[in-house]
């Protein structure tokens, strides 16, 4: 018997439906970003069976309907309506039913199920409903919309097996019969979603803990107390929480590299092992543990309901910069890395507000300069506590964090100022219930980051350090017999391709007191951020192995403060990842865009790094 056709189902549903949480639990770790041909907002793409019951999902961006009002609504509705050129249209359709918020994504509901494709419908949060006192009839409202409705609660995975079962046993489902004419207007749409979530499900009372939240986090001076102490917590956990972890790595590659260099008896072929793979790899391997702790918190912090709370207490200045609320959202996930975050810039309809929000996102601090900041905050930075509490490290840390935010925010108030002035949009944004995330996704998110920044590290940065090593072991210097090893070493890095390369640039970084080694890792940074650890890591990899210590403790006592202070404040601003900027391009469709950014931001990381130096010396 042939196998037949895997089918491919759209996970669709409307904002904080719970849709990214039930594919989790659905997919687990089989998911990955959808590389679709002339699909430039990248859906997940997941895999639920095995064998002969097998599906495709295709998490698709959110939206209220098919009249979509910015690019990622769009694809969505492309998608659906089956006229997108590069995704071909599902066989079917898991609609993710909020009932906490019945009357929206019913509404949503009603044109979904005008589309002519089959739909199981997973209505979720049916616990917060009932933690209200409220009441869901799922068996009435499976008659009342003659659609498979299956209750699940993703972040627990109750009702996932279930949801997962309907799924890989329905292939043949025959499509809906639409409750509306094609032509309803809204009000019609709404008078029906309300008159089948009157029938069928019940909202209770507002939850007594939700509404005492609320009046603290949302209130307009308490609730910004509270923002900045979770700012301040935020960014002391991720020095303290991570040090046992980072020096368990950094102990892990050092013995890795006393195992090497004692088993290797080739001179150049230790010296690859230990100082290109092993001293370059190795040293950013070793923040890791920084990086998984600050999309954890981001993620945690989304998934229990604060973040978009946060959105709104951030949204009472954005205006003073000439943005609108949705700005938040890409700003804020470029935090974590300038390209999605530029690319979720589609969900802002005005294109004024989304070039200006596009031109402000690099200047968001990135998980890729975190590498950089923390080796140099712990070289140069004194450790100690402010008022007995607080780290000076991690202070310095959101310090740097705070002024890439409010310069990108500068920077989005001039361009509206000037090359994209219009009008404000209003933001509007729905809340989601507060709600303990699920452990499950959390591990997939975590998952997920660390093969990211491993595979970065296994690939951009390892092609980076094997050209580098080859760099500095070329030419080969004369050195003389009896030299000891570590002279011999950094004779040969003095006179390499690499120091030559270096010092014929180092000219233009001298009055911001970057010495050629400095110089040399800022040109690899351009390839990816983190890569000048790693250029520090391999040029310093002898003073590292030769003396048993770390790479923080000899930058420590080679790097003057000045030129710490003056490396920190250049990477706050500069735009040196050459991913953001085709990213920026392929968004804007010109490298005018691209180019005038990178001008910007390196006028104000070169400017600011001779203020600080100036003023350091």
């Amino acid at each position: 018997m042939q196998p037949r056709p895997e089918r491919t189902v759209a996970v669709v549903g409307t904002p904080n439906s719970g849709k990214s949480t039930l594919f989790n639990a659905l997919t687990g770790l089989r998911q990955r970003v959808g590389n679709f041909h002339g699909v430039t907002v990248e859906p997940m793409v997941g895999h639920v069976g095995d064998g002969d019951r097998r599906i495709t999902l295709i998490d698709l961006p959110g939206t209220y309907g098919m009249t979509p009002t910015g690019e990622d609504e769009r694809l969505t509705s492309d998608v659906l309506r089956g006229v997108h050129a590069g995704i071909a249209r599902p066989d079917a359709i898991l609609y993710v039913l909020n009932t906490s918020s019945a009357d929206a994504c019913l509404q949503t509901l009603s044109h979904i199920m005008q589309l002519g494709i089959p739909v199981i419908v997973a209505a979720t949060m049916v616990d917060e409903v009932k933690a209200g006192g409220g009441v869901v009839d799922d068996i009435g409202l499976m008659h009342t919309l003659g659609l498979t409705v299956v209750p699940v609660v993703g972040h627990k995975g109750l009702g996932v097996g279930e949801l997962r079962e309907a799924l890989l046993d329905q292939p043949a489902a025959k499509p809906p019969v639409s409750p509306l004419p094609a032509e309803a207007d809204i009000d019609q749409r709404y008078a029906w979603a309300r008159s089948v979530a009157g029938q069928t499900i019940r909202q209770g009372s507002r939850d007594r803990r939700t509404k005492m939240l609320d009046d603290i986090l949302l209130h307009p001076i308490g609730g910004g107390v509270v923002f900045l102490v979770v700012m301040a917590l935020f960014f002391q956990s991720i020095f303290t929480w991570a040090t046992p972890l980072m020096d368990a790595i950094d102990a892990g590659v050092g013995l890795l590299q006393e195992a090497a260099a004692g088993a290797i008896t080739h001179d150049l072929l230790r010296s690859f092992v230990c100082n290109g793979l092993l001293g370059g790899v190795g040293s950013v391997i070793v923040f890791l543990p920084q990086i998984l702790i600050l999309n954890l918190l981001v993620t945690f912090l989304e998934e229990c309901g604060y973040l978009s709370r946060a959105a709104f207490i951030v949204d009472r200045a954005m205006g003073l910069f000439g943005l609108q609320g949705r700005s938040f959202i890409p700003l804020l996930g470029s935090f974590a890395c300038a390209i999605p975050g530029i690319m979720s810039a589609r969900i802002i309809p005005s294109y004024k507000d989304r070039m200006a929000t596009i031109m402000a996102t690099p200047l968001m601090t990135c998980s890729a300069r975190l590498p950089v900041y923390a080796l140099l905050i712990s070289a140069v930075i004194p450790s100690g506590t402010i008022l007995g509490v607080f780290s000076t490290q991690a202070l310095v840390l959101a310090g740097l964090y705070a002024a890439g935010a409010i310069s990108g925010l500068l920077v989005a108030l001039v361009l509206k100022r000037t090359l994209f002035r219009g009008a404000v949009v209003p933001f509007l944004m729905e809340f989601p219930p507060y709600r303990l995330p699920s452990v499950r996704s959390l591990a997939v998110t975590m998952v997920g980051r660390a093969k990211d920044f491993l595979i970065t590290a296994g690939t951009v940065i390892l092609a980076f350090s094997v050209a580098l090593w080859i760099l500095t072991e070329l030419p080969r210097a004369d050195v003389a017999q009896g030299t000891p090893a570590l002279q011999a070493q950094q004779q040969q890095i003095e006179g390499s391709y690499a120091a030559n390369l270096g010092r014929a640039i180092q000219p233009i970084f001298a009055p911001i007191g970057f010495d050629w080694k400095v110089t040399l890792g800022v040109l690899g940074s351009f390839a990816a951020r983190e890569t000048f650890v790693g250029v520090m890591g391999q040029i310093h990899a002898t003073d590292v192995s030769e003396s048993d210590t770390t790479l923080r403790d000899v930058l420590h006592a080679s790097m003057p403060i000045a030129t710490g202070l003056s490396i920190l404040a250049f990477y706050v601003f500069a735009l040196q990842c050459i991913s953001t900027m085709a990213i920026m391009k392929r968004e804007t469709g010109s490298w005018r865009w691209p180019a005038m950014a990178f001008a910007i931001t390196f006028a104000l990381a070169y400017g600011s790094s001779w203020l600080v130096y100036t003023l350091a010396t």
